[in-house]
């Protein structure tokens, strides 16, 4: 991977500025440019694709996606923030099965990780998968302190939704 130049540099960081501020048409131009001028540059590609999903660009935004999940340099942080926004961005677009696939993907490398998980159970029931979707949240729920004195229960049903007392 190439090094980018000091101006290279300054333009990415005016692009998330930009972005952060609401000025996403302005960022979304300034990044499109320099994606085309650093193609292999995968915190460009993720920062270019982070824009055009804040602006309502899911379908241009994963082709960026995947650029930056395809290169490196991505920090474990971006890295995440490029699983989540992909999955998120393929599920809006009604590409349950491939969200699902990069989620797995995903929580191979960052396991446990709740955006994830949770972004995951939207897409299985997405697929229909209601069960396993309200399952994974539950024992999220569980994980997460927010069941409370109930979370031995929260666990238990988790895994037996559908079990009732004769």
């Amino acid at each position: 991977m190439a090094r980018l130049s000091d101006d290279s540099r300054e333009e990415l960081a005016r692009g998330v500025r930009l972005r952060e501020r609401g000025s996403r048409e302005e960022a979304r131009e300034l990044l499109v440019d320099l994606a085309a001028r650093h193609p292999d540059d995968a915190e460009i590609a993720y920062q270019t694709a982070w824009v055009h999903d804040a602006l309502g660009l899911e379908a241009e935004a994963v082709a960026y996606y995947e650029r930056a999940l395809a290169g490196a340099g991505l920090s474990a942080e971006d890295r995440l923030g490029a699983f989540t926004g992909l999955g998120s961005t393929l599920r809006v677009l009604g590409r349950y099965g491939e969200a699902l696939a990069l989620f797995e993907r995903g929580l191979e490398e960052f396991p446990g990780d709740p955006g994830l998980r949770t972004f995951a159970a939207m897409a299985l029931y997405n697929e229909g998968r209601s069960r396993e979707a309200v399952s994974g949240l539950l024992k999220l729920l569980a994980e997460s302190g927010g069941a409370g004195r109930y979370r031995p229960a929260v666990e238990y049903y988790a895994d037996h939704l559908d079990e009732t007392v004769p």
